[in-house]
Parts: C-alpha cells; structure tokens; sequence
C-alpha cells in the first residue's frame, strides 16, 4: 500500500507544471544589431533594427510560445547608400516584406529553437540564448543569432550564385545580437 501511494504522490508531483505566466517585450528597451560579412578581408558592415512587439510565455526556467515581430523597414546602416541597397530587392525588399518574424517554440537550457519567416519564406533555427530573471521582475533574454540570407532568398553577391565576385562576395551568414526585456502582462 505504501508503494503505490508513494508512487502515486511521486506521479503527482511529477505531473504538477506552474501555469505559463505571459510576458510582454518592452520594444524600446530592447536592442537588435546585425552584422554581415565580406568573404575576403576585414569588411563587416552592422547596424541596428527595431523590434516591432514580442511576447512569449514564461515557466519558470524556459520560455515557450513566443512571438517576435522585427520591422524590416528599420535596418539601419550609417552610410545611407548602403542602408538603402539593404531594404532593396537585393536583399530584404523591405516594401513588400516590411515585417520578419520569430516563433519561438522554446527556449530551455541556453538553447533557443524555433522558426524565422523572412521575406516570405519560413525556415527552422536554433541558436544559444541566455535568461535572465531581474530583481525588478522583468526578464532579459540574450543572444546571437547566425542566418544563412540565401536560405531565406538573399542572394546578393553570395558566391554560392555568383562565380568571380572577388573583394564583391558577402558571406551567406549575417549575426543577429539580441539583448530583449520583457515585463508580465498585465
């Protein structure tokens, strides 16, 4: 009789999961910074892009759930030229596809898995993240994200398209750094 209430008890406990608690990202704290790569030499251009809104749920020690929507038609560069080539069609064609987005299926032991849309196109991606709970209740998400464009149809200059591009060719992977806070809904 013992064991099977000790059994019964340790399948309880088991089964008990905290309710999801909803969070909500604060677009003006949070910071996005991409940089791509030349293939030969030290060129990387970077620059910024804007969070449009984000949410996700929280248990305890992972985030599941999660929805992120990036305004395309923020990506910033500091030489105008370069910035406008970048929201071209060239590359993310910013009038047709102004939003990309990230659905995070989880995020669980500094492992963040999910499925990014851009330009139209969904593939899946898993990237090292990490979570942090702050005193204030808000919790900071951190991470670097690597994109390969041309999975998603960015194919400028990639020399996986392109035969004698030289000092022109660009790396297919761009980084995506990420530093989100993220409140309780209310």
């Amino acid at each position: 009789m013992k064991t099977i209430l000790l059994t019964w008890l340790s399948c309880c406990l088991l089964a008990f999961q905290p309710a999801p608690l909803p969070y909500q990202a604060d677009t003006a704290a949070s910071q996005l910074t991409w940089i791509g790569h030349a293939e030969t030499g030290p060129w990387a251009p970077s620059g910024t892009l804007r969070l449009r809104q984000g949410r996700f749920d929280y248990e305890g020690t992972r985030l599941r759930n999660g929805r992120f929507e990036f305004d395309m038609t923020t990506i910033t560069h500091a030489d105008n030229k370069l910035q406008e080539h970048l929201r071209g069609e060239d590359f993310f064609a910013v009038d047709r596809f102004p939003t990309a987005v990230f659905e995070l299926r989880e995020l669980r032991q500094g492992q963040a898995v999910g499925q990014l849309t851009l330009k139209g196109i969904t593939r899946p991606v898993r990237f090292a993240a990490t979570l942090t709970r702050r005193p204030d209740g808000q919790l900071q998400v951190r991470g670097t994200a690597s994109v390969d464009r041309t999975q998603f149809g960015v194919n400028y200059n990639s020399s996986s398209f392109f035969q004698n591009l030289g000092s022109y060719a660009i790396r297919n992977d761009f980084q995506l750094t990420f530093d989100l806070l993220a409140a309780p809904r209310r």
